[in-house]
């Protein structure tokens, strides 16, 4: 029950870093610093620069690679050159600079872990002068860790591309004035409107006007949704070509959308089975490995009178090589990455454990649309009828489509185009939303719509409808 300031001090004391949590940031506020963006990965590059430049000096002042690896087997070097150590132990801190915090916090804690373990690798190493090998450590420790920062960092982008679905102005009708007002702003019941070709800003339902709706990015629907009085629409999904009145069903933090990209944030945290093994064995693995090693370096110095630096060594090679960092980072590094890499392409996982269930799937079904097939529509067939010649009636389609930028509309002018049929745009061109459209064709009415259109006008003859059932039973609109 601390204050914000008490609590982040606490966590600071473990060697993480903590920051008060806000629902929606403010850019001016929130910019990181520099050396929070780079300062993992500045320091890498440092200790591995320095840990080639220590290499480099002791080479060239050892004489060659036996001076510096040491002839004697064991790995044991002879004494390092003063002027090889300063690179040498800058590698060294520049490595360990994110580790030693947690070290610290483990030792105090007694929950000996990981970075514990490499903490005392590194300094034992140091102690009976092995400089090479404890800078080489720290740099692959750090390289390890940097990557997986990386990798977190690139999942977090993936989700706050998500967030430029959402519109950040609503389109409040207010007594038959529109205001614009923020998302957040914006009480449920609140009747907004948007234009055609505009995203949608809220979840909702439509009180007004007929449209298609593109909701590929929240449902995954491929093909525009008709939306009529009485339709829900989501946040994120784009109107059509018909303006609509929308009342407000939800508050902004609450909409499909808002879930969506709270669910994949906390994707990260809800640990994966594979994570949640790793953690388990790590726990009993990395106290159990220290406790050998400390085994191997007083057991047979003092029980059997063995020579004490042969035992050191061999104590702190057996806590470098059963270090379990290569699992512990890469397990939860593996599910970020994969997760990221999902999100960019527009999929969106719920989680590491999501992420692990196709790995014991025996049959997947999935939809047609969008997933088989592109989701773009295309004609397949034109079928003249009452004296109607295939090339009139697409000259006639051709001319009313090329009024509009629906799905359909771009499928028949495609096709007119490949069927090499000329036709100049129509007359007096009105579009019936959610039906059809009409044009004039030298002084003569035209119209072109769906099946429902066709039943409204009342011109469906039997010939008709049995021709249209033919056609759905394959599976064509």
């Amino acid at each position: 029950g601390g204050s914000v300031a008490d609590i982040i001090t606490a966590v600071n004391r473990t060697g993480m870093r903590a920051e008060e949590w806000r629902a929606k940031a403010d850019p001016a506020r929130e910019k990181p610093s520099w050396w929070s963006r780079n300062g993992r990965l500045t320091l890498t590059v440092t200790s591995g620069l320095f840990t080639a430049a220590g290499f480099a000096l002791h080479y060239s002042q050892a004489g060659g690679f036996s001076g510096v690896l040491g002839s004697e087997g064991m790995g044991k070097a002879g004494e390092v050159p003063w002027l090889a150590r300063i690179p040498y132990l800058l590698a060294i801190l520049a490595g360990i600079y994110y580790v030693l915090p947690k070290a610290w916090y483990a030792l105090r804690s007694v929950r000996p872990d990981m970075n514990l373990l490499m903490t005392i690798a590194v300094c034992g190493a140091v102690a009976i002068g092995e400089w090479f090998e404890a800078a080489t450590v720290s740099f692959l420790f750090s390289l390890s860790l940097t990557l997986e920062s990386w990798s977190v960092h690139r999942a977090r982008r993936a989700v706050e591309k998500l967030l430029d679905l959402s519109p950040d102005v609503v389109r409040v009708v207010d007594n038959g004035q529109t205001r614009e007002a923020s998302p957040d702003q914006v009480l449920v019941g609140t009747a907004f409107q948007v234009r055609p070709g505009e995203r949608i800003p809220l979840d909702g339902e439509v009180i007004r006007g007929i449209s298609d709706v593109n909701q590929a990015p929240i449902t995954g629907e491929s093909a525009p949704v008709g939306k009529e009085p009485g339709a829900a629409v989501f946040a994120g999904t784009v109107n059509g070509e018909g303006m609509l009145e929308i009342r407000s069903t939800k508050a902004s933090s609450d909409t499909t959308l808002a879930q969506i990209i709270r669910l994949v944030g906390e994707a990260q945290e809800n640990r994966a089975p594979s994570e949640q093994w790793v953690d388990r064995f790590a726990r009993y693995y990395t106290p159990a490995v220290l406790a050998l090693a400390i085994a191997v370096l007083l057991i047979p110095p003092i029980a059997l009178q063995q020579p004490f630096m042969d035992w050191i060594y061999r104590a702190l090679v057996l806590l470098v090589i059963a270090c379990p960092c290569a699992l512990v980072i890469s397990t939860p590094v593996s599910v970020v990455a994969a997760l990221a890499a999902a999100a960019r392409n527009g999929v969106l996982v719920k989680g590491g454990s999501y992420m692990e269930a196709p790995a014991g799937l025996k049959a997947v079904a999935m939809d047609k649309t969008g997933t088989l097939t592109e989701g773009k529509p295309a004609v397949v067939q034109v079928v003249g009828m009452n004296g109607h010649s295939e090339a009139a009636l697409l000259a006639r389609a051709a001319s009313m489509e090329a009024h509009s930028d629906h799905p359909l509309a771009r499928a028949i002018l495609e096709y007119a185009k490949a069927s090499g049929v000329s036709f100049t745009p129509a007359e007096d061109f009105r579009v019936l939303l959610g039906k059809g459209a009409t044009a004039r064709f030298d002084g003569r009415q035209f119209w072109l719509g769906s099946h429902r259109f066709l039943e409204e006008r009342g011109e469906e003859t039997p010939e008709v409808h049995e021709q249209l059932e033919a056609l759905a039973k394959t599976g064509r609109s």
